[in-house]
């Protein structure tokens, strides 16, 4: 067995978390991913992989899974080359949809590498996940488009200005969340692919997940069911634990309870401080969420249920 040490270990732990395929050939024009979940049967890979070669396509990689060895789910990323694919993608996609996703009774989506989802990132008055994610985007190292910011609060304006982001701020609490909401939907249906909830302290209604028209993200600690509510490091600190974490998820109506993408913890003991949770629970979640938002952003996230399939 190898072992690793010093800056070696560090890139292999880094390759693991943010694999490194994508960056090689997401900014390359003509790059196609095709997603796809149906009944497992016999002959998809070919069908599939038939298809493309047919169509003109070289296929980069492919990546399946199958929840059972028979008559269980199977689910498949496939990244290839096509020249002319911007040109051609409905044409494209209207051809898969009738020779290979009608006839398997196929979800799928195809999505051009080339074209960095366009993301809106809400936020309340903790800047920790907000600024890394402005930051990681700034350097290249997530392939996206955050065309705006939107906090129910005005604190973050003046951080947030220097990374040339438009920030709004809606004021939003229980008392006018039916209003905040309408304005904060105005804002965002059919202009955002993805909404990215880095610490936005508020609770959103099952009515605007579903009327917001994309995904969504959020970014918590993992002590739940245990300390909800506020002052949870103080609680968990009080209850003595050993471990902090985070978990990322996509949001639905039920409250902290949809799939989860990724999820990290760090050991504590009984000399860390609240102080000491609280930093290191902010160290989790942002490399927690930047990975969450990292997979989505590059197409390798399949919902099965209420769990994903991460490839």
């Amino acid at each position: 067995m190898e072992v690793l040490n010093g800056a070696h270990a560090a890139d292999a732990v880094n390759t693991a978390l943010y694999p490194q395929v994508d960056h090689r050939i997401s900014p390359v024009a003509d790059v196609g991913r095709l997603l796809l979940r149906c009944a497992d049967r016999p002959g998809l890979v070919a069908a599939v992989s038939t298809f493309l070669t047919d169509s003109g396509a070289n296929i980069v990689s492919l990546d399946q899974h199958s929840t059972t060895q028979t008559g269980g789910t199977f689910m498949q990323r496939t990244i290839f080359h096509l020249p002319g694919l911007a040109a051609g993608r409905e044409t494209l996609e209207g051809d898969f949809a009738d020779q290979v996703a009608v006839p398997f009774d196929m979800e799928f989506r195809l999505a051009e590498a080339s074209r960095p989802k366009r993301v809106a990132i809400m936020a309340s008055r903790d800047d920790h996940c907000l600024l890394d994610l402005l930051w990681r985007n700034r350097r290249g190292e997530l392939d996206m488009s955050v065309v705006m910011v939107i906090s129910n609060h005005p604190e973050l304006a003046d951080q947030t200005r220097p990374f040339g982001v438009p920030f709004l701020h809606v004021p939003a609490s229980k008392d006018i969340r039916a209003q905040a909401e309408r304005r904060q939907l105005d804002a965002l249906r059919n202009n955002v692919d993805l909404v990215v909830l880095a610490r936005y302290m508020q609770i959103l209604t099952p009515e605007f997940v579903s009327a917001v028209g994309c995904p969504l993200i959020n970014i918590h600690h993992s002590f739940l069911p245990s300390f909800v509510g506020a002052a949870p490091y103080r609680r968990a600190r009080e209850r003595g634990v050993k471990l902090v974490g985070a978990t990322a998820h996509y949001v639905t109506g039920a409250l902290d309870e949809g799939p989860i993408i990724e999820q990290d913890v760090v050991r504590v003991d009984h000399r860390h401080g609240v102080g000491d949770l609280v930093r290191l629970g902010a160290d989790v979640e942002r490399a927690v969420l930047s990975r969450a938002v990292l997979w989505h952003c590059q197409d390798r996230v399949i919902r099965h249920g209420n769990q994903t399939i991460v490839f």
